[in-house]
């Protein structure tokens, strides 16, 4: 048992050492990506997608959402960037997955599904329908969001009949839903060993940073519209 005085000074000891472990440092920086306490959120930018987003292999802060958000960050637009990329997603398990991030708000929808549905040979009929799926479930949550598709292409081992069905079933999800869209998200990347890890299908560090160039094309002028209209 503590003699009373030595229970006091215990005790002080321990208040001290707990507000200094739970009290921030005077002056800490607020994360670029994240707003003040108190104030008002900033547009939320939501990456949705599979290993290609989440960087599989790597640090998450090499993916390419992380430079999207640099980039973003440098370019003075005031937004969130969330990678919403899960490895092995497939079109049907990101239709399933949707109504999760749709418990938050969205400003800005970035989808790239569809690499794994071509990899398993899927009906691209399939694949259509559920992306379809995707991009009408957030539209219904979401009807000022700005929606932004990145295209895929299926391995040539499939023929030539099933890789030019499934490269065009992204147009027709472009054109039907008038979005932003980019043809390719594997532009200047894919085939490239220099740019890809030993499997041959995931990106290098260096490939993410070029599929954020790449995507920055399409995606910083809507950036600038929802960095500029605030925060809802």
């Amino acid at each position: 048992m503590f003699k009373p005085r030595f229970a006091t000074l215990f005790v002080l000891c321990l208040s001290v050492l707990i507000s200094f472990l739970i009290t921030p440092a005077a002056g800490a920086a607020v994360a670029p990506n994240q707003a003040p306490a108190g104030a008002e959120p900033l547009p939320r930018v939501v990456i949705f997608g599979d290993s290609i987003a989440a960087g599989f292999g790597l640090d998450p802060e090499e993916a390419f959402p992380a430079h999207i958000q640099r980039k973003a960050d440098e370019a003075g637009y005031a937004v969130e960037v969330v990678n919403a990329g899960l490895s092995g997603e497939t079109s049907a398990a990101g239709l399933r997955r949707i109504d999760w991030m749709l418990r938050r708000p969205i400003d800005v929808f970035v989808l790239e599904l569809g690499g794994n549905d071509g990899l398993r040979g899927i009906d691209p009929e399939v694949t259509k329908t559920n992306l379809d799926g995707i991009l009408t479930k957030v539209k219904q949550a979401n009807p000022e969001a700005r929606l932004v598709l990145t295209g895929m292409e299926a391995p040539p081992n499939l023929g030539a009949e099933y890789t030019d069905r499934f490269r065009a079933v992204f147009r027709e999800l472009a054109a039907a839903h008038d979005l932003v869209f980019m043809p390719f998200i594997l532009e200047d990347v894919a085939g490239n060993p220099e740019l890809n890890l030993p499997d041959g299908i995931h990106p290098t560090a260096e490939g993410h940073r070029i599929i954020a160039a790449n995507l920055w094309e399409y995606l910083a002028p809507v950036l600038r519209e929802v960095s500029a209209a605030g925060a809802r």
